[in-house]
């Protein structure tokens, strides 16, 4: 029988791999070379750093972290060790999609700026900023898009410099990897001189890794009163938290971006799935059927004399509330690594169902697209009165 190490926060996993493992299970941090002696295999998130430390000496055949990046796991090391490497990219993808979703809504609350007036940037367009992109657009938001990767393989059409999208962008937004050398290298992608550039009333939105800004520069032009918007999901030296740098934030959260139920279901489902297959073990379909139901799945929504933007706020926002999740953060910054492990439930746009009166098609077409379910036998077509 194999046996297995496992992060004791990753979730719906406990009873899964017991009637064909030995499963230990320890908080991340507390995964230690000593602790894995004798593992065929880790199941992880990124409070585990895998790097030779940990995995010297260890049989450890296996890594499978359930999260979209992997800048916590020695790459080169697994290489030059036969250890297979597993990540679950795009499982958090749609839950990112929609708190950015209400990140823009929270910041057009705030000015009072209509978004479809707005452009927005999105440097990273992975899973993630893929999905970003089609939400900005079915709100009208103009959208430009950088992805040096992409750019080489696809060409320059559709994709514009950094500096670029730093200089004429009202709201912009970080879905990057944290690659920390080489010619993609993310490390301070924003830096002193990005701020400079950057328009006077811009929004900064960051919830890829707190590594890709540099704290201190940013400090510095926030509080030089330049730098007006800042929402933060991901901080720099995670999980001390800067105290004065979340005074500066306007929204600031406990790295939970990526924290719906849907998106940990899918990263546990992505590892386990690939470890069944590394080791043949019968979970190779294996998917989550425990996932907690929202509170208020169903929503009625009448769009007589609204705009589309209008009402997609009022679904995408019956959805999440970001800031409920700033409140707590602020009161209790020093729990934030118990904040992630008892996150509460949040459900993606698909756990919800909504009946539409007076709406046009599109207006339909454009909820379907975004993830929510509309059934159309109970929604009312009617044209909004002359």
């Amino acid at each position: 029988m194999i046996r297995i190490v496992a992060d004791d926060k990753i979730p719906f996993l406990r009873g899964v791999l017991e009637p064909f493992a030995e499963v230990v299970y320890l908080p991340g941090n507390e995964i230690t070379n000593h602790s894995i002696k004798g593992a065929d295999a880790l199941l992880i998130r990124t409070l585990t750093k895998c790097d030779e430390k940990l995995l010297t000496d260890s049989s450890v055949k296996f890594i499978g972290t359930a999260t979209i990046g992997f800048d916590h796991i020695d790459t080169l090391y697994c290489d030059n060790h036969s250890i297979r490497l597993i990540n679950a990219p795009g499982c958090n993808a749609r839950s990112v999609q929609q708190y950015i979703a209400c990140a823009l809504f929270a910041i057009a609350a705030k000015t009072g700026i209509a978004l479809q007036d707005q452009t927005l940037g999105i440097a990273g367009v992975g899973y993630v900023g893929k999905l970003v992109e089609a939400f900005a657009h079915s709100i009208g938001m103009k959208v430009l898009l950088n992805d040096p990767p992409r750019e080489r393989i696809e060409g320059p059409g559709k994709f514009v410099s950094l500096e670029h999208l730093i200089q004429s962008s009202d709201i912009i937004t970080l879905h990057v990897p944290l690659n920390k050398s080489g010619i993609d290298s993310t490390l301070h992608l924003i830096n002193k001189d990005s701020f400079r550039m950057m328009k006077k009333n811009a929004w900064l939105i960051n919830s890829a890794r707190g590594e890709v800004i540099d704290t201190l520069a940013l400090k510095e032009v926030v509080s030089s009163h330049n730098f007006p918007g800042l929402v933060l999901d991901v901080w720099e030296n995670e999980p001390t938290i800067d105290p004065e740098l979340m005074s500066f934030a306007y929204l600031a959260t406990p790295h939970i971006a990526g924290y719906s139920s849907d998106g940990k279901a899918h990263g546990t489902s992505a590892i386990v799935r690939e470890l069944s297959n590394f080791f043949n073990l019968p979970l190779n379909d294996w998917f989550p059927v425990d996932i907690p139901a929202p509170s208020h799945p169903g929503l009625t929504i009448d769009g007589k004399n609204r705009t589309v933007p209008d009402i997609i706020q009022e679904a995408v926002c019956h959805t999440y509330s970001i800031s409920d999740d700033d409140r707590r953060f602020r009161a209790a910054p020093q729990t934030f690594e118990q904040q992630r492990g008892r996150y509460p439930v949040r459900r993606e746009f698909s756990a919800y169902h909504i009946a539409l009166r007076n709406v046009s098609p599109e207006t339909i077409g454009l909820l379907k697209d975004i993830g929510f379910s509309v059934d159309p036998t109970i929604s009312i077509l009617h044209q909004p009165d002359d």
